[in-house]
């Protein structure tokens, strides 16, 4: 669980949210703590987003939610519509941020808003 961070005037906010849309591998890591097994075999993308995230993500006390937009599908297809052409996908706060990359000094730069 994040700490709730503080706005400008100190006042207490809602901590971000931060999710990566991955397509996983067949095969991909089971013992991750990412849904669907995020940055698993075969994921070329996926492992070094998934990697720079989570240390970003780290910096400010929050965890990364992965999702696997293959997975989703069955439930949330236009989850795939909307993202399978330019995976991976860095939501933050529901609002795509970056594709096939993180963009670290804008994240960190929203992140610490």
């Amino acid at each position: 669980m994040t700490e709730p961070r503080q706005d400008a005037a100190g006042a207490s906010a809602p901590a971000h949210e931060v999710t990566l849309l991955v397509r996983a591998a067949a095969g991909a890591d089971e013992e991750s703590d990412f849904v669907g097994g995020c940055g698993g075999a075969g994921c070329g993308a996926c492992a070094p987003a998934r990697a720079r995230l989570e240390q970003v993500c780290e910096e400010f006390g929050l965890t990364p939610t992965c999702v696997d937009v293959d997975a989703a599908a069955a439930t949330d297809p236009e989850l795939r519509a909307e993202f399978g052409d330019r995976l991976p996908v860095v939501l933050l706060d529901g609002r795509e941020h970056s594709y096939w990359e993180v963009d670290e000094p804008r994240l960190r730069a929203d992140l610490a808003r």
